[in-house]
């Protein structure tokens, strides 16, 4: 982030000084006020001296650039919301703060008053939020973290950005309807997260220790090369390659492969759903032709009026155009707002309502670790986009 959007941190600093945002402005009577926390990592105590002083002569730093953007982006939200004549106030919190982290908000009941938490947090104040939003009975949206971080039995946590495992059992979906036929490889290379990957793919392939899918492994290492997978291909027949790794480097290899061999032997090519920040994937001239397939829980091709609404709030307020994790912070913030304010007493059982839909589709179900479990260890989005990388070019493939 540049200088330019300096004046966000400044605004963001009062703002949060102030721990108020008041989303609501009219002359009708208030019924109810709904009260939304939204928690981000913005270091604004070790960006901002006692005197309320910008450290950084040089501009933003990296580390407390996605915390800001998310937050920019609920705040964008709040503003629409208050053009909308809605009762509701909104609190910043900054997770890294010093002065008053979460477990000291929660221990002196500063949050306890919250009708709705939403957050871009992940780890340790995770697993704080996540408790405090069981304890009290608060739906707790998790907007970015791709993870459960241990939780089990809260029904009140929702995973918006759909854990690994839930991209593996879609990508497996998908093969099962449509290629169950075809010759399927799962391509690794050796790691702790490859491990998880074909754990998972051997796990739901075998419900009953018998496969349903003939699912070859193919492991690979630092001297792999295109001839060593076409040994594996039949130019008669079709040829599904799930890229089993979360690396880049392997990621750029294996699609470099594909593509070398994709004029002689029809195959497509599923990767994980990181491989859409791979910057070696996306350049316009790499792979000429050759599309590359990733899962995504968010799609927003940004030509609808909300994607518009935000582009030009955005650059109005902060003079900068929108990364993603701004459209994640309105979209969140947006969404489970609104829902609140339909259902203020049955939120979490209305959160597939899609009248209020923003950028992408949701699926929320309810997860269960354990068969035995009675209680939902949370909730979690189950929807995801298969989209293409092709020409430098992202696009909903189905």
């Amino acid at each position: 982030m540049n200088k330019i959007l300096l004046p966000a941190v400044c605004f963001l600093l009062a703002f949060f000084s102030l721990q108020k945002a008041v989303a609501q402005k009219d002359s009708i009577p208030v019924v109810r006020t709904f009260r939304v926390g939204i928690f981000a990592p913005l270091y604004l105590d070790s960006v901002f001296s006692k005197e309320g002083k910008f450290k950084y002569v040089q501009g933003m730093p990296n580390f407390i650039t996605p915390g800001v953007d998310f937050v920019n982006g609920a705040q964008l939200a709040l503003d629409s919301l208050k053009l909308q004549n809605q009762e509701v106030k909104a609190f910043i919190f900054d997770t890294k703060s010093y002065t008053n982290p979460v477990g000291l908000l929660i221990k002196n009941r500063k949050i306890d008053s919250l009708d709705l938490i939403i957050g871009s947090v992940k780890d340790f104040e995770y697993k704080q939020l996540a408790d405090f939003a069981l304890t009290k009975n608060i739906p707790f949206i998790s907007a970015t973290y791709p993870n459960d971080g241990g939780i089990t039995a809260n029904p009140f946590l929702v995973l918006v950005n759909t854990t690994l495992k839930a991209h593996c059992e879609a990508i497996y979906s998908y093969i099962l309807q449509n290629h169950g036929t075809d010759r399927i490889f799962l391509v690794r290379k050796k790691g702790l997260q490859e491990d998880k990957v074909a754990a998972y793919f051997k796990n739901i392939n075998e419900p009953d220790r018998k496969p349903l899918l003939n699912i070859q492994t193919i492991n690979l290492d630092s001297t792999f090369s295109s001839e060593y997978l076409q040994k594996k291909l039949d130019s008669n027949r079709q040829t599904i390659i799930i890229g089993a790794s979360l690396d880049e480097n392997f990621a750029f290899t294996l699609s470099g492969a594909c593509f070398n061999l994709s004029t002689s032997y029809p195959l497509t090519l599923i990767g994980m759903p990181n491989w859409d920040g791979f910057k070696s994937l996306t350049k316009k001239d790499q792979f000429e032709d050759f599309p590359v397939y990733f899962t995504t829980p968010y799609y927003n091709n940004k030509w609808d009026d909300y994607s518009k609404m935000l582009t030009a709030g955005y650059a109005k307020k902060y003079k900068g155009k929108p990364n993603d994790l701004v459209f994640k912070g309105f979209e969140a913030t947006y969404l489970f707002t609104k829902l609140l304010l339909a259902y203020p007493n049955d939120l979490m059982s209305r959160i597939n309502e899609k009248d209020f839909k923003v950028f992408s589709e949701y699926n929320f179900r309810p997860v269960y670790l354990k068969k035995e479990n009675k209680v939902p260890d949370y909730f979690e989005n189950k929807h995801v986009y298969f989209v293409r990388i092709m020409n430098g070019t992202s696009l909903k493939a189905w």
